[in-house]
């Protein structure tokens, strides 16, 4: 086999009892095979049903027994005919033995690789493990379950057990699925197997691992706590975002005839002059350049090259602090898991001992990590210890990459406990709050977590995985509604919801919410309304823009400024900065603002501009209060107060300090570098200017 072929065998109870399952069984085997076709071709997979009324399998003929199992699909190299061949499921009327149902499949497997450990040989069965399985002829079934998964260690083969049950446990005699579930787990300890206890649909969805994502380390060397003290690790991903399969363009091009056609489309790019279109650049004549401020900095590879930092390829302890100082919210981009070398058993023995050491003190290491030799950053983060709870499993630690200063975005609010009386949730709004969170609790007592992040799979990759399978059958076909389980992901349960509408109820009417009005008005209306310098700018967003039609949707557009005019400013900066489809906006929309308070200054004849002047700057202060930027604000008053003491304005100064408007202080935003007192002598007293 090759290295990373895998071989699958399906092992699917279709006994009566999971007739119910089995449309959900049949969704998931058809998006296995669905993926395989797209990212692992070369696989091999057979299919194998228990329970069925007919048996066809060999070891019937060459031994006896064995009955009611049928091999649906030999093993084979994945096509689109396994697809037709699983839709839909033949339903069985005896009750399904998974124990005949493994020999069965393991006996194939055998037979078609040999005597060998080599190649990734995975058996995945699909049961509710409800109906007893046979006595066994020679010993007890522990010694019939513990000879089956020798052997299956002995050829290599991994095991993967789905129990679905959902609603079936009430009915099913409880001493079968005790002894069934304890058969089960024998396999899990004894073997490379997974045991997975499944209730809905979603959660079948996600237990198949449908698609085979081979493990590769991102780091093999030494975890080093000190100098002297190293302990041989391999770093593996835990997480990892799975992104769409690559669309590749293709033409259509190419002679139907030609079967050499590979249907590629190549993109070739060329570099022209500005001043001289027909001229192209050669690779030896261009070089890339950066923005500094107005100009274009030229750096040249070599340049780039020398300036990069070129840290050595380590894993290195800078420290130990207290759990609870490192902020769930600061992880960033993927897990990984940290374990000890395999096969060493000194690392193992330090790992372990380094693990339970710090969950015993509650502490977690912060480590300096460069993954690779020549990796052009360092990675900063924390490792939390993670204590097996099984024999076979040794201790390991969780790692994830912590932000930089630069990462860090932090948002300023104000806390609810300064907000007046009025405005605090009453007794009973705060109890009708409670119900309605208690009331979408995912994890409910006795029953099964909903949405387990391992359990639930991508609704938009299952999807788009879906559609392409339609697509290829049915170029002409329309996108299909959405499916009802994937639906259950992306939206509130409907039973959930019927359920508890007393306590939606409740909460609806424990809160009046009323309509803001102003956000109807146009914006002409609106600055009628409101006169310019007003400071009362308590619920202004974007307005909608007026229209000639009123009856057009145009009316209830919004008006996207990307400027300051002379006409509005206040109006216009105040559009601009709540605007929120791109960050830039407000950073522009202050700068705009500091340059238009500059010009009425500066362009002030007697002071006449300077009313309006203060106005956009005290529309200045509250928009920086608003977003949490006091040092631009900050330092704007500065140097305008220098410009005109410097330019013998001073009387603009004295016209600020008048209408109170001052720095913004920390009480104000928490950024400020200014107490409350600063922030009002620096307005009182202007600096003299210096000679």
């Amino acid at each position: 086999m090759a290295r990373n072929k895998e071989t699958l065998l399906l092992l699917i109870d279709v006994g009566p009892s999971m007739h119910n399952a089995l449309p959900e069984i049949e969704k998931v085997c058809f998006s296995l095979i669905q993926k395989k076709l797209i990212f692992t071709k070369y696989d091999e997979v057979g299919v194998i049903l228990f329970g069925t009324q007919d048996t066809n399998n060999e070891l019937t003929n060459e031994v006896g027994g064995y009955e009611h199992v049928v091999v649906l699909r030999k093993i084979g190299v994945v096509d689109v005919d396994l697809l037709e061949t699983l839709q839909p499921l033949a339903r069985g009327t005896h009750s399904g033995d998974f124990l005949d149902a493994i020999i069965v499949g393991m006996d194939m497997l055998i037979k078609k690789y040999g005597v060998t450990n080599k190649g990734k040989k995975r058996l995945c069965l699909i049961t509710n493990a409800i109906c007893p399985i046979k006595p066994s002829n020679e010993g007890t079934e522990d010694d019939q379950v513990t000879i089956i998964a020798d052997k299956m260690n002995a050829h290599g083969m991994k095991m993967e057990s789905i129990v679905v049950r959902g609603k079936l446990i009430a009915e099913a005699d409880k001493k079968i699925m005790d002894e069934n579930d304890r058969l089960l787990n024998i396999f899990s300890k004894r073997t490379r197997a997974k045991l997975v206890h499944v209730e809905s649909p979603i959660s079948l969805l996600g237990a198949l691992r449908t698609r085979n994502i081979s493990p590769v380390t991102a780091f093999r060397g030494d975890l080093e706590v000190s100098p002297k003290l190293k302990i041989k690790i391999w770093v593996y991903k835990k997480t990892a975002e799975e992104k769409f399969p690559t669309l590749k363009k293709y033409s259509d091009k190419a002679p139907a005839t030609d079967k050499l056609a590979t249907h590629e489309v190549k993109v070739d790019f060329e570099y022209k002059r500005v001043e001289d279109p027909s001229t192209v650049v050669p690779p030896e004549q261009r070089i890339k350049g950066y923005r500094y401020g107005p100009q274009v900095v030229p750096i040249s590879s070599a340049e780039w090259y020398a300036v990069k930092f070129k840290p050595e390829k380590s894993v290195k302890v800078l420290g130990f602090t207290d759990a609870g100082n490192i902020m769930r919210h600061y992880y960033m981009k993927d897990a990984y898991v940290f374990i000890p070398e395999p096969g060493k058993t000194k690392a193992i023995l330090a790992v372990s001992a380094l693990a339970r050491a710090m969950k015993e003190a509650n502490k977690v290491a912060i480590l300096r990590c460069v993954w690779r030799q020549g990796q052009g950053n360092v990675v900063v983060g924390v490792l939390t210890p993670n204590i097996s709870d099984r024999d076979n499993i040794p201790d390991s630690f969780y790692f994830n990459v912590l932000p930089f200063a630069e990462d860090v975005r932090e948002f300023q609010f104000p806390s609810f406990s300064n907000l007046p009386a009025s405005m605090q949730p009453t007794d009973q709004q705060q109890e009708a709050a409670d119900r309605f969170v208690q009331m979408f609790d995912l994890a409910p007592p006795d029953k099964e977590e909903a949405l387990l992040p391992e359990f639930t799979p991508n609704p938009a990759l299952e999807r788009f995985y879906r559609y392409l399978e339609l697509k290829s059958k049915h170029p002409d076909e329309a996108v299909p509604p959405l499916d009802e389980t994937l639906s259950k992901i992306t939206e509130p349960d409907p039973e959930l919801i019927s359920q508890n509408k007393s306590v939606l109820d409740e909460f609806r009417m424990a809160f009046n919410l009323k309509e803001n009005p102003k956000l109807k008005k146009s914006t002409s209306r609106s600055l009628q309304d409101k006169p310019s310098g007003s400071n009362d700018r308590k619920g202004y967003a974007l307005l909608p823009a007026p229209s000639a039609n009123p009856d057009t949707n145009e009316s209830k557009s919004f008006v996207k400024v990307e400027e300051i005019g002379n006409v509005t400013p206040i109006e216009d900066f105040e559009a601009m900065i709540s605007r929120r489809d791109s960050p830039k906006w407000v950073n522009k929309a202050i700068a705009e603002m500091k340059k238009r308070i500059f010009n009425l200054v500066e362009d002030s004849y007697n002071g006449d501009n300077y009313p309006k002047a203060v106005e956009c700057l005290a529309a200045l202060r509250k928009g920086c209060i608003l977003e949490q930027e006091p040092k631009q604000f900050n330092d704007f008053l500065h140097h305008i107060f220098k410009f005109c003491q410097e330019k013998f304005l001073t009387c603009f100064c004295e016209f600020v300090a008048s209408t109170q408007i001052t720095l913004i202080s920390k009480t104000e935003a928490a950024d400020s570098e200014f107490t409350d007192e600063e922030a009002r002598r620096f307005v009182g007293k202007p600096e003299p200017m210096m000679e």
